[in-house]
């Protein structure tokens, strides 16, 4: 791939990579397999890898640089998980000599101490200007400025365009854009508005080497950004009140206009459906795997609200490859070329 001159941002230098474009450290999703398939392309790889089982994130780990030799990060949740086990996942990373590390949610500066200290970097999502600077001040060395468009976990409520220029403005570090963005054109936008590069989940969620279940992968091939909503329903496993943005099911439509407010206490702990032994409540954060089975069509499926410029399911590399070169092409209309 050889990208428009001005792709190549500081952002690449700092990662190691050929082109400004993160893979979101998408939980269940971003596995092994798609993360390889992204580093190898010259995008920039990460492990979501919340709530695991320290074994598992070993063995992706191990997979990951049998398949790669490029950098990546691996993307652990502290506010969603039990301490217990976000010491012993963040000890195994450590063990196995993972240099960068990402976070989300609640910005918890004793955790990103930790990482530091033992000559780890740390990448940090953010929802607003106010945990940015928590984020900065904290140590990252880089933040991800998520506007509401995003799918999946949203913390903020504010459009990509306008937090990544807030961000940008105040922060010393390297801003991110995440949030919404599924093509070149978004790519360029992002960057006009003074990002180094932009963090894309739902556009790879969406290819051949993702760990989401075809069934949500075609969802979002035929979803459009009208049928995405912005809810709370799906609150289980992550802390009060925290919003996801999900395609309209049977769940979200049963709500009508009461979309947030939901109080995780007062919801039923009902069984849906089976992930490899392990029961699927229906109201839980988790989105349907390739090991999923029961009643998928009422699980989160997670989508951004660039889920429009989706209309296939391809290799990685080539998801990539489109979003690269709509990119060059905008560029060069912008120059007169």
């Amino acid at each position: 791939m050889t990208p428009h001159p001005r792709l190549k941002t500081p952002l690449c230098d700092l990662l190691g990579c050929e082109v400004p474009v993160m893979l979101a450290g998408m939980g269940g999703v971003s596995r092994w397999e798609l993360a390889a398939a992204v580093a190898n392309a010259g995008g920039y790889a990460q492990l979501g890898m919340v709530r695991e089982d320290p074994g598992l994130i070993a063995s992706e780990i191990k997979a990951l640089r049998a398949a790669t030799t490029r950098p990546f990060a691996v993307n652990v949740i502290p506010s969603a998980t039990e301490p217990g086990l976000l010491d012993r996942q963040i000890g195994t990373c450590l063990d196995l000599g993972v240099t960068d590390f990402s976070f989300f949610w609640d910005v918890v500066p004793a955790v990103i101490a930790r990482v530091i200290a033992q000559g780890a970097r740390v990448i940090h999502q953010v929802g607003t200007l106010e945990a940015a600077r928590q984020a900065e001040d904290a140590g990252a060395a880089m933040l991800v400025a998520q506007g509401v468009e995003a799918g999946g976990h949203v913390h903020g409520t504010t459009g990509m365009l306008q937090l990544v220029e807030l961000v940008a403005r105040a922060a010393k570090v390297p801003v991110v854009a995440s949030g919404g963005i599924a093509s070149g054109a978004g790519l360029v936008a992002a960057l006009a508005a003074g990002a180094q590069g932009v963090h894309l989940g739902t556009a790879f969620l969406a290819t051949q080497e993702s760990f989401a279940h075809d069934y949500h992968k075609q969802r979002v091939a035929e979803a459009g950004p009208a049928d995405t909503v912005y809810t709370d329903i799906y609150v289980l496993n992550w802390p009060a009140h925290a919003a996801v943005r999900v395609i309209a099911n049977s769940v979200t439509r049963a709500l009508g206009f009461d979309l947030t407010g939901h109080d995780p206490d007062r919801l039923p702990r009902e069984p849906i459906a089976d992930e490899g032994g392990r029961p699927i409540l229906r109201y839980s954060t988790d989105s349907p795997l390739r090991i999923t089975t029961g009643d998928l069509e009422a699980m989160a499926l997670f989508a951004g609200q660039g889920v429009g410029a989706i209309t296939d399911i391809p290799p990685a590399a080539e998801r990539l490859r489109r979003i690269v070169a709509e990119a060059g092409a905008v560029l060069d209309r912008l120059e007169g070329k």
